[in-house]
This record gives structure tokens, sequence and C-alpha cells, in this order.
């Protein structure tokens, strides 16, 4: 009969194999775009592959429409029996499901070539599956009911359409979707307990919309009383989902991974490859602080939604993904927290030649002349003078009280008549003076010791450094 009505089993071969391929090729290149970039942790994997069905699932459904459209048009009258007409869907789901243990064999393979952190969660695969295979089935039944050309595509965009908009939303339908949150958190636990029962939800719904569609063509009682299991089993798995919160807490201690020297990095241990970076960039930012209230030892990564306080000493970073530039985004964010936002573009001006040095990036001019002076003034200071003007003035920094005064015009030591516009004034509070690098004397800011640094501190040699006279004023402040 299929070959009578132009629908060989040579044909539907063929067609499973492109199948396959398309859903193979999207499946890894969705997973990839899914993939936290840099995380090499197994949750992000299990993600990924769930991910991947925005774009699997929608395949999978215009295929099972365009055979149910092909098998419709090809159905002998009276239909036979129920094992007989679940066949057809049954291979489907073969060919889909075997797609997507393709797609997650290919990832696995990637994995086991590097470390990764946590664990594989077999459930976290299982919701994968079922879901697409849910597609397929939505499929199937749109073809069969509606035999038209058009039907394939109609049923691969309307499953896309139904199920991104459910995956976007924060309620009950969001839970219910075959999806995860995105972008994959490490501090964020993936509960198995959870990817059971929206396992148990997705199979139990796909076998009951098949077997409902089974007794409806055939009027068979036991296809719909076995629709019926399937109904309870698939209300048994909702009642779950819907009683558990969409995030929950991870269910293992995690333990950092670290980094001890100059300063101590920790981060969770499936970003340990980016410590290297991170290490470095805030070794330099730990140094130009030291002396400061702001002066730390330790960074940990902290996820967003972390409000603890950190201990004396240590101070917490946020890092999303290990994509290029993570560090100096990490530590962009670090030191744009360090000071109040100022209120008004002067003051703005100036906190922005001391944030761009602390990230350690090229100094701003600034839209007023007094910008253009202060950051001419601070580029050419040594980047110990630089250190030493912070400690004195790391008050007014933090709060946006900078002016111009601050570079240049306001350093005046009494007798050293290097630091004030024209000389200064000889008076009984003078400062005990150090030589400077350049021969030319300074003052030790009062109250500072011009002893070392700590042994363990990053920064070597004398914790006051000293800062030659500013240049000539400017009349913008």
């Amino acid at each position: 009969m299929l070959e009578q009505r132009g629908v060989s089993r040579e044909e539907l071969k063929h067609s499973a194999l492109v199948a396959v391929g398309i859903l193979l090729a999207l499946g890894l290149l969705a997973a990839w775009s899914v993939l936290v970039p840099g995380i090499s942790a197994w949750e992000n994997i299990v993600v990924a592959v769930i991910g991947s069905l925005r774009l699997t699932g929608p395949v999978a459904a215009a295929f099972a429409a365009w055979v149910a459209v092909r098998k419709r048009r090809a159905a002998p009258a009276p239909l036979p029996g129920t094992w007989q007409v679940l066949r057809a869907p049954l291979a489907i789901l073969v060919v889909v499901v075997g797609a997507f243990g393709a797609t997650v064999t290919m990832l696995a393979m990637k994995a086991v070539l590097t470390e990764q952190a946590g664990h594989l969660a077999p459930t976290g695969l299982a919701v994968g599956a079922a879901g697409l295979a849910l597609y397929a089935v939505i499929g199937w039944i749109a073809g069969w009911a509606l035999p038209w050309t058009v039907t394939p595509f109609v049923a691969g965009v309307g499953s896309y359409g139904l199920f991104t908009s459910l995956a976007g939303r924060s309620g009950w339908a969001g839970k219910l979707a075959p999806a995860t949150s995105e972008p994959y958190d490490p501090f964020e636990g993936l509960s198995r307990a959870a990817f059971a029962n929206q396992t148990l939800w997705l199979l139990g719904v796909t076998a009951a919309l098949l077997l409902t569609w089974a007794a409806v063509v055939t009027r068979r009682a036991l296809a719909l009383a076995t629709a019926l299991l399937a109904v309870l089993a698939a209300g048994t798995g909702m009642a779950r989902v819907l009683s558990e919160p969409r995030a929950v807490a991870a269910t293992e201690p995690m333990i950092y991974s670290c980094q001890e020297w100059p300063i101590t990095v920790c981060v969770h241990p499936g970003i340990s490859s980016g410590l290297t970076e991170l290490g470095a960039t805030f070794t330099t930012i730990a140094a130009r602080l030291t002396g400061t209230p702001a002066a730390f030892s330790r960074v940990e990564q902290r996820p967003r939604d972390d409000d603890r306080a950190s201990a004396s000493g240590a101070v917490a970073i946020h890092v999303d993904d290990l994509a290029p530039g993570y560090a100096t985004r990490a530590a962009a964010e670090f030191v744009e927290h360090l000071a109040t936002p100022c209120g008004d573009a002067r003051a703005g001006g100036y906190r922005a030649i001391v944030t761009a040095w602390l990230r350690g990036e090229p100094l701003p001019s600034g839209p007023l002349p007094g910008h253009q002076a202060a950051a001419s003034w601070f580029s050419a200071l040594t980047e110990s003078q630089r250190r030493d003007w912070l400690r004195m003035f790391y008050t007014d920094f933090a709060t946006c009280h900078l002016k111009g005064s601050h570079f240049g015009g306001g350093l005046t030591a009494p007798g050293s008549g290097v630091f004030g516009p024209g000389g200064a004034t000889p008076g009984p509070a003078a400062r005990p003076l150090q030589r400077g690098e350049n021969g030319v004397a300074a003052p030790t800011p009062s109250g500072m010791s011009a002893t070392r640094y700590p042994a363990q501190s990053p920064v070597p040699g004398s914790p006051y450094p000293t800062m030659p006279g500013p240049p000539p004023p400017s009349t913008g402040r």
C-alpha cells in the first residue's frame, strides 16, 4: 500500500537519516551556543543539551508531522490494531532520541578530555530526551489530524513559538516546559530529584497524548485505559514539579579552587582555568590599594545574589564566564564599586582618572581643562608615587570629593617648596622629608610610618614612596 501511494520504505529511511543528521548538527550548534564559555562543569553540559531543544525540538516536530502526513494519506481503511498504528510514531521517537543521544555523546567525549567539576546528572539528560519526544509526538498528532502540505512547517514554527514563550516565563508554565534557566550559574545547584520529577511529567504527558491518539484512531478501549494511566503519571510529575522551587540550592558544599600566591584568589572549581589571569589582574589592584581602607589579600568569586559580608582582607568578585576579557570585566566591576558615583561631571572626571588607573586602562583626559591637567600630572607620577597619592586621598576618592587641588595644586609641604604652586612658605609644622626617586625631597604623609610593607604584601619596598612637585597650576579645577 505504501509503495502504491508513493511512500516507499527506502524514502522513509533516507528521510530518517537526513533528520538524524540535521538534529545532530543543530543539537551541537545550539548546545554550543548555550554552553557558558570556559566553565568546565558537567552541569554546564547538562544545561546546554537541554537548551539545545529550543532548535532541535521544532525540527523533530516538523519531521514527525511530515511522516504523519504521508502516513495518513497512505493509511488503509479500516486502521489496524493499536500496536500497528504505534509502530510509526515510536520509530520516529527512536530516531529523534537517538540523535539527542549522539549529541550528548559528542559533547561528553569533548568533556572527558578536560577535567570537569561537578557530576553528570543522568536525570538531566532524561529531561532532554523526554522533551524532544514530546515535541515529536505533538508534531505527529498535528500531521495526522491535518494532512496538509504546510502542516510540517506550521508544526515546527508553532512548537518553537509555544515552548519558547513557556520557557521564558517564571510561573508554573515555565516550570513545566522542557527547559532550564539560562545562562548556567555554577553556584546554582541542579537537583537530580527535580530533573526526575520533570522527566516523569514529560514522559507522562507524551505517553498520554500518543495513547489517546491511538485510542481515537483505532477505537480500542485498551489504548484509552493505558492513556488514563499515563495521565495519572503526568499529573504526579506535574504536582511534584510545581511544588519545588525552580532554582534549588546545591546539594553538596562547594570547595573553592584557589591560587595562593602572591595573593589568594579562589573561584568555583569549574572556572579554575581562569585563576592565572584573575590572579595577575587582582594582584595589581591589590598592590595599588595596599595601605588604604580597601586593601585586600584574598579574592573570592561569589554569586551575584550573595550579599554576605566578606571577611577582613577579603573581597568578593563576580565572574559569569571565561569569555575573552573576563578578568578585565571582573576588575572593572570591582573597581567601580570602590567609590561612590559622582553626581556631577566635574567630580566624575577626577574620579575616572583614578578608577582608570586602578583598572589598568589609559587615563581619560576628561571634558574639562582641569581634568586634562590632572590626568597629565597623574600620568607623570611613577607607579609607587600613585600608590602613595591614593593612600593620602583615598577617602576623598571613595566619597567623590576629588578636586583639581588634589592633583598637584594642594600638596604643600611647608619648607619643601616643591608641592605647592610656586613653592611653599616654611613653617613649624613641617613634615619629615625623605629623598624621592629623582632626588626631589618629598614629605612622608602625616601619621604614616616610612617602614616597609609586611612580608606577605604583594608590593615590595617602602609603602610610602615620594611624589614630585606638580606642573604649573592650571585655571580649571
